[in-house]
C-alpha cells in the first residue's frame, strides 16, 4: 500500500506535458480544430462500446520463448554511468495475420524490482508516443540532453518505486507499426483490444509479472484509453481461460475526458494564473457552451480569440518557462523543465544507433502521428 500511495503522490505532483506541445505547434490556436477531431473520435468510439459477452474468445498469443532475452537493452547510447537497472524494449505482435505489432519500453525498478508493482503508462493524443513523451520527457529514468546524444538522470523517475512499462499504441504511433495499411485507421475499441492483447502476450514474455499488482496510468487522450482498457481487463478477468491481469487501480493526469471539461478547465486555468482578464473569463462563462454537440456562437468565438491573444506566446504547458529558441539552448524554467526537450528527443530517437539499441525498426520516429 505504501508503494501505491507513493506512486500516486508522484503522479499528482508531475508537471505533465501534452503531446500536442512543441515543434512549433500551438494547441491553443488550433483548439477548435482539436475539439472537432476529438469529438469525431469519441463519437465513433461511443457507437462501439465494449460490452460484457457471455463467452470469451481467446486473444492471439504468439510464441514468446527467448524474446525477453532478445529485448534486453545492453546499454542506451549516451546513458549516464552507474545505470544499474534492467531495461527492455521491442515489439509484441497483437495481430499475426495483419502483421500488427506494438512497441514497448520497460524500465525495471531501481530497488525491489521483484516485489514492486507493475505500472503501464499511456500517452494519448490520440496518436502520440508513450515512449518519447512519457518516458523521455516526463516520468522515465532518463532525459535527453541538449546535445541530442547523451542522457541524464530524471530524479523523479517512477521506476524509483515501480516497474514501469511504456506502450506506444495504437499501431502507427512512435515505433509501433502494421503491415496492413488499413490498421492505421482505428478507434478506441480496437485500441483497447490491442492493448489487452499486448498485455496478455507481454506477461507471457515476462511471466514473473503475471501475479504482480498492476496499475494503468497516463495522460491526455489516455483519459479514454485507460478506463476502456480497464473495463476490458475486468470483463475478461471474469471469463478468460488465459492470463488474469491483477489490476489494482488506474490514474489519469491532464486527461481528456470530454470537450466540456477540457475547455472549461483550460480557461479557468488561464484566469486563475492571470493570463486572461476577469472580463474575458466572464465572457467565456456567459457565452460558451462546451457540452457535446452544442453550437459555438460568434460571441463565444470572439472571447476565445481574446483569450488566445492574451495568452500570446506563453508556453502553455509550463507557463513559467522561457520559450524554446532555435538559435541557442534555452534556459530551463523554475520547474527544471527545458521547453526544447521535445526537439532533443526527436533527434535522439531518430539516430540509427539509438534505434538499434532499442531493437526498433529503422523508421522516422514522430512524437505524434
Amino acid at each position: 500500500m505504501k508503494i501505491a500511495l507513493h506512486l500516486f503522490v508522484h503522479f499528482s505532483l508531475l508537471v505533465l506535458v501534452s503531446c500536442y506541445g512543441g515543434n512549433g505547434y500551438d494547441p491553443l490556436e488550433n483548439a477548435l480544430k482539436i475539439q472537432r477531431s476529438r469529438r469525431t473520435v469519441s463519437n465513433h468510439a461511443s457507437k462501439e462500446e465494449v460490452t460484457v459477452e457471455n463467452s470469451y474468445t481467446p486473444v492471439y498469443v504468439g510464441p514468446q520463448d527467448g524474446l525477453k532475452e532478445a529485448d534486453k537493452i545492453s546499454e542506451l547510447p549516451g546513458q549516464p554511468a552507474g545505470t544499474n537497472f534492467d531495461q527492455y524494449s521491442g515489439y509484441v505482435t497483437v495481430d499475426a495475420n495483419h502483421g500488427r505489432a506494438l512497441f514497448y519500453y520497460f524500465a525495471e525498478s531501481l530497488v525491489n524490482s521483484s516485489t514492486n508493482p507493475l505500472v503501464l503508462w499511456l500517452n494519448g493524443g490520440p496518436g502520440c508516443s508513450s515512449f518519447g513523451s512519457g518516458a523521455m520527457m516526463e516520468l522515465g529514468p532518463f532525459r535527453v540532453n541538449a546535445d541530442n546524444t547523451t542522457l541524464s538522470w530524471n530524479k523523479y523517475a517512477w521506476n524509483n518505486v515501480a516497474n514501469v512499462l511504456f506502450l506506444e499504441s495504437p499501431a502507427g504511433v512512435g515505433y509501433s507499426y502494421s503491415n496492413t495499411s488499413s490498421d492505421y485507421i482505428t478507434d478506441d475499441v480496437q485500441t483497447a483490444k490491442d492493448s489487452y492483447t499486448f498485455l496478455v502476450n507481454w506477461l507471457e514474455r515476462f511471466p514473473e509479472y503475471k501475479t504482480r499488482d498492476f496499475y494503468i496510468t497516463g495522460e491526455s487522450y489516455a483519459g479514454h484509453y485507460i478506463p476502456q482498457l480497464a473495463q476490458l481487463i475486468l470483463q475478461n478477468n471474469k471469463i478468460t481461460n488465459q492470463t488474469v491481469i491483477n489490476l489494482k487501480g488506474i490514474a489519469l493526469g491532464n486527461a481528456y475526458v470530454d470537450d466540456e471539461t477540457e475547455n472549461a478547465g483550460m480557461y479557468d486555468y488561464f484566469w486563475t494564473h492571470a493570463i486572461i482578464s476577469d472580463e474575458i473569463h466572464e465572457g467565456i462563462i456567459s457565452n460558451c457552451n462546451f457540452s457535446e454537440g452544442a453550437n459555438v456562437t460568434d460571441a463565444c468565438n470572439d472571447y476565445q480569440n481574446q483569450a488566445f491573444a492574451a495568452k500570446s506566446n506563453v508556453y502553455f504547458y509550463d507557463i513559467y518557462a522561457p520559450l524554446c529558441s532555435p538559435f541557442s539552448n534555452s534556459t530551463p524554467s523554475i520547474s527544471g523543465f527545458d521547453p526544447c526537450t521535445e526537439n532533443y528527443i526527436y533527434e535522439y530517437l531518430n539516430t540509427p544507433v539509438v534505434q538499434q539499441s532499442l531493437h526498433a525498426k529503422p523508421v522516422q520516429w514522430e512524437s505524434c502521428k
